[in-house]
């Protein structure tokens, strides 16, 4: 009876013992599978932390806009708020486009727009009748009319026809402008070299942003 409760209890061993190797098996099986899931799960969370990242750049870039003044040949004249990076040809666009009467070829529209800056459409001046030289006070007429240039959207021909302004300095103008994505003031054209006291002055009464 002793020696078949030994025998027994070799059975019961055995069978304890590969009870167990399955079960570890069995645990590690199932570890396996449930790192799986936090793997995925991770992954989708750091998808979403990127697209959140993208939707934050996307809100750091519209308070980069820019405000412009539309005015001149245009059919909706006004202040509008652009995206950075706008040019001349679409704040005329934003202001419902150019009239007839408009004179494009005259402002640069590849221009980048500064805040603050004035785009003035001029209108197309007349070579006959009034303003021509048969009519000379029809002439001062228009160029009241006409004002200052826009230094926005002026060309080297425009800057050219100021007094003290020849072609190097009106290109240099023109660069500083493009360089600096606009001019919001006339005095900022007293950091290029060339322009002194006596040809601010004249760009003062001639120019306006």
């Amino acid at each position: 009876m002793r020696d078949l409760s030994r025998s027994q209890l070799l059975v019961y061993g055995a069978v304890a013992a590969a009870l167990l190797v399955v079960g570890i098996r069995w645990v590690q099986g199932s570890g396996s599978s449930g790192g799986s899931s936090p793997g995925v799960s991770y992954a989708s969370e750091g998808s979403g932390a990127s697209s959140g990242g993208h939707g934050s750049f996307g809100v750091g870039s519209s308070s980069e806009d820019v405000v412009v003044d539309v005015a001149g040949e245009v059919r909706d004249s006004g202040v509008y708020r652009m995206p950075a990076g706008s040019r001349v040809n679409d704040a005329v666009a934003r202001a419902g486009g150019a009239t007839g009467a408009a004179d494009l070829g005259a402002i640069n529209l590849a221009a980048r727009l500064g805040d603050g800056q004035q785009v003035v459409v001029p209108g197309k001046v007349a070579t006959g009748g009034v303003g021509s030289a048969a009519d000379p006070a029809g002439a001062a007429t228009a160029g009241a009319a006409t004002g200052p240039i826009s230094l926005g959207s002026a060309t080297v021909a425009d800057l050219d026809t100021i007094d003290g302004i020849g072609p190097v300095t009106a290109q240099k103008i023109v660069e500083f402008r493009d360089q600096h994505g606009g001019v919001s003031s006339v005095d900022q054209l007293s950091q290029i070299s060339g322009i002194g006291p006596a040809t601010m002055q004249s760009l003062r009464s001639s120019l306006q942003p």
